[in-house]
C-alpha cells in the first residue's frame, strides 16, 4: 500500500514537472469542449479573468477587444476565463455569459469555461500563472502577458487599463513578426 502511494506520488509530481508553460495545460471552453491551449503556442497570449458586472467590463472589453481585432489571431489571442470568485460578479452560466459578450461587445477571442483563480479549487492554468509571476489576482480583470513559449511575461490588476499594456504587447507581435519573417 505504502509503495502504491509512493508511485502515485511520484507521477504526480512528474506530472507537475511536465506542466512548465502555459501553453502545457488543457482547459473547457465556454461550450463545453475540452481545448489544449498548446494551440496558442508561438502566439503572444494575454489571460484575463473577466466579470460581466464589473465596474471595470465596459472599457475592459472594449479595449481588449480592439487588441484581438488588431494583433489576433494569428499572432496574438485575448484569452477569456469568466470568474465569480470578486464580487460575484459574473453570476450567469457559460452560455449566458458567451451569448452577452458576444452580443454586447462583439468579442472574437476564445471565451472559456468559468473558473475559479485563486484558492483550493483554483484551475490549474491559473495556479501556473500565479506561481510563475509571483501575483495572485485580488479582483476582476487581471491580465498575465504570455510569450510565444508559454512564459509569464508580467501581471497587472485591474486598475492598470488595457491601453497601458498595449504598446508591451505590439512590441511582442512586432517582433514576433520579423521573427517570422526572418524564417521565411
Amino acid at each position: 500500500m505504502f509503495l502504491r502511494a509512493l508511485t502515485l506520488l511520484t507521477l504526480s509530481c512528474l506530472t507537475e514537472a511536465k506542466q512548465k508553460d502555459f501553453y502545457t495545460f488543457k482547459v473547457v471552453n465556454s461550450r463545453g469542449r475540452l481545448v489544449s491551449l498548446d494551440k496558442y503556442r508561438g502566439s503572444v497570449s494575454l489571460v484575463v479573468n473577466v466579470a460581466s458586472e464589473c465596474g471595470y467590463t465596459d472599457e475592459h472589453y472594449k479595449d481588449l477587444q480592439q487588441l484581438q481585432k488588431d494583433f489576433g489571431p494569428f499572432h496574438f489571442n485575448v484569452l477569456a476565463f469568466p470568474c465569480n470568485q470578486f464580487g460575484q460578479q459574473e453570476p450567469g452560466s457559460d452560455k449566458e455569459i458567451d451569448s452577452f459578450v458576444r452580443r454586447v461587445y462583439e468579442v472574437s477571442f476564445p471565451i472559456f469555461s468559468k473558473i475559479a483563480v485563486v484558492g483550493i479549487g483554483a484551475n490549474n492554468a491559473y495556479k501556473y500563472l500565479v506561481e510563475a509571476s509571483r501575483k495572485e489576482p485580488t479582483w476582476n480583470f487581471w491580465k498575465y502577458l504570455i510569450d510565444t513559449d508559454g512564459k509569464v511575461v508580467d501581471a497587472w490588476g485591474p486598475d492598470v487599463s488595457v491601453k497601458e499594456i498595449r504598446p508591451r504587447i505590439a512590441d511582442m507581435v512586432r517582433k514576433l513578426i520579423i521573427k517570422r519573417k526572418e524564417e521565411l
